[in-house]
């Protein structure tokens, strides 16, 4: 049956057939459902004790719907680590020319300390399961195949701006916003998160 075909109660109600829109909708927020539940109980129990069947139970769907979105527990991982990086990535190079201008590294860090503050509790346990060691593991090279582009990106940038050693300021950098990340995150009524982002842009732009 295609995903067009009406299904007899529908018929026999007089309801109108699903567009293929209203489908991907559908389709998209029972993914998030999914997505939303392992990541909650990859930080709550670690990778290795979540179990398929512990999945689908908190997000109420059947084992058989849960293999209609995911191969398999790694590709579900694999999809909740990604989504997380993505949705930091598309705010770096917003014009996707492979060069960045001191406007657009300044959008990159007051966009991302805004997407932490508004959704902190997914930030809080997203950073929770990347920090586990067998998470790396299961994502594989794929990881490093996304970042590798972004690190050139902003190497070139900094190398274009006389720092001393680029590829060095490069992993500082990372690793500075990871921390003022983890840190707001830890205790965001007492972190100054507005101060340390406004020393950050003048440390680069």
């Amino acid at each position: 049956m295609s995903i067009f075909d009406l299904p007899v109660s529908q018929k026999e109600t007089g309801m109108s057939p699903r567009t293929s829109e209203q489908y991907k909708e559908m389709r998209e927020s029972k993914r998030n459902l999914i997505m939303k539940s392992a990541l909650k109980l990859f930080a709550k129990n670690g990778v290795f004790n979540t179990t398929i069947n512990m999945i689908t139970q908190d997000a109420g769907i059947s084992k058989g719907l849960m293999y209609n979105y995911f191969k398999s527990k790694e590709d579900l991982l694999r999809s909740v680590v990604f989504q997380g990086i993505n949705k930091l990535l598309v705010l770096f190079d917003p014009d996707h020319d492979g060069v960045l201008t001191k406007a657009e590294l300044k959008y990159f860090i007051e966009e991302t300390f805004r997407t932490i503050q508004e959704d902190i509790q997914f930030w809080k346990i997203y950073f929770s399961v990347l920090s586990q060691p067998q998470v790396l593991k299961i994502v594989g090279n794929k990881f490093w195949e996304i970042l590798n582009p972004v690190s050139k990106i902003l190497k070139n940038y900094l190398k274009n701006n006389n720092y001393k050693n680029p590829e060095i300021e490069t992993q500082f950098f990372g690793a500075l916003m990871d921390g003022i990340c983890i840190n707001y995150i830890l205790d965001p009524d007492n972190f100054p998160l507005e101060e340390i982002k406004q020393k950050v842009i003048e440390l680069y732009t």
